[in-house]
């Protein structure tokens, strides 16, 4: 019988971050010596207090199926959390817990867009954010940007991609893969642009608002008019290292989280139980707790900063919030090696791979077609080990 898999399936695109993973697994497996700065996983492990608790609750015998929004208590901490961080009022009717922050996304996406819809997608994006628009049907649409913005949108840029259809736009601060942070001044201007276009609302992804350095994130739903159209998106994968637990939430309209649970009800309902029982205490840990690792992760960022800007080809921008440098390398473009022409981040990307045995992910996965992602969630001595490889590859 041939393969009749769905128009659906057949449209979807594999994420170019995982199947990057996956190439670099395949060729440790054969032995070769891989470098790996694809993942945006954080390489230290979850705190011991978070662990405690999780045991905890093992020896409470949390054991049974979780409502379908999650604990109360969890919901109730964090609406504790958003207030004490983002200056967000949020009652625990309009908190969702999720399977990771990728369910909380999908299901805002599933439940408000139709076929046909536009997406806004100021790019660069995350490589998931087009793939779940598509699956809902709807129609992304970039907005670009380039390392010279400091890969940032402006206010006339949103207004010019606006048409009729437009019913979401997605931010992402700090951003993956810039490393970006809108200020709230930024923030307050892209506001003004959507004031006079009530039928959009506003997906706010803050998965790593904790990783910055120094610039303090501002979240979208605090402008005071935004409120009722803004989902917060939230999650404990990258600031406490916990990207395994799988816990995302959402703060929201009431009849949006509604809707949220409805949809998360017939999918996957509610999620795991001990990690949601540690998630409570993670969330209502004050930031300082985890501290140690922002701070690894600055001392990271800037000594990797300084080692590819030693070589030729390299602009660079200086990204003030999660674990990634995104170089712009269209200066490699036409430039041959070894008989093989580099015409894009794709050929670089492979190339970085193939002969300097480091893993990257192109740029074009995220809309950036110029650029490539490198992961600095790794040892200080792989992310020096990396960049000497590509440095001996590209002189």
């Amino acid at each position: 019988m041939s393969q009749q898999l769905s128009d659906r399936i057949n449209s979807l695109p594999v994420s170019q971050t995982l199947a990057m993973a996956a190439k670099a697994r395949e060729l440790k497996a054969e032995g070769r010596d891989i470098i790996s700065l694809s993942l945006g996983e954080p390489d230290f492990n979850t705190p011991d207090f978070i662990k405690d608790a999780a045991i905890e609750a093992i020896n409470q015998d949390y054991n049974s199926y979780t409502p379908v929004d999650g604990y109360v208590e969890l919901k109730e901490a964090i609406c504790k959390k958003f207030k004490r961080d983002n200056n967000l009022t949020y009652a625990a009717n309009q908190i969702v817990v999720s399977t990771g922050a990728k369910q909380s996304i999908a299901n805002i996406a599933q439940v408000l867009l139709n076929p046909g819809d536009e997406v806004l997608l100021p790019a660069p994006y995350w490589v998931s954010y087009s793939a779940i628009a598509t699956l809902c049907e709807a129609k992304f649409v970039e907005i670009p940007s380039s390392i010279d913005s400091d890969f940032k949108i402006t206010p006339e840029q949103l207004e010019a991609a606006i048409t009729p259809k437009t019913k979401m736009i997605f931010f992402n601060s700090p951003n993956n893969p810039s490393g970006s942070i809108y200020s709230e001044k930024e923030y307050r201007a892209l506001a003004k642009v959507l004031e006079n276009h009530p039928q959009i609302y506003i997906l706010s992804d803050e998965i790593y608002e904790h990783i910055n350095y120094g610039t303090k994130p501002f979240s979208f739903a605090a402008i005071e008019n935004m409120y009722d159209r803004t989902i917060t998106v939230n999650g404990l994968a990258k600031a406490f290292a916990m990207t395994g637990w799988r816990i995302g939430f959402i703060g929201a309209p009431q009849w949006i989280a509604k809707a949220c649970t409805k949809m998360q009800g017939q999918i996957t309902s509610g999620t795991n139980c001990i990690a949601q029982r540690a998630a409570i205490t993670a969330v209502l840990a004050e930031p300082s707790k985890v501290q140690y690792m922002v701070d690894e992760f600055k001392t990271r960022r800037d000594m990797v900063l300084n080692l590819l800007g030693e070589i030729e080809g390299f602009k660079l921008n200086v990204p003030e919030g999660a674990f990634y440098i995104f170089p712009d390398i269209s200066a490699f473009f036409g430039k041959t090696f070894k008989g093989k022409q580099i015409n894009n981040a794709n050929d670089f990307s492979m190339l970085l791979l193939e002969e300097a045995n480091v893993a990257s992910v192109t740029g074009e996965a995220f809309g950036a077609p110029n650029c490539i992602r490198l992961s600095y969630a790794a040892s200080e001595l792989q992310l020096r080990e990396a960049i000497k490889r590509i440095k001996e590859v590209l002189s």
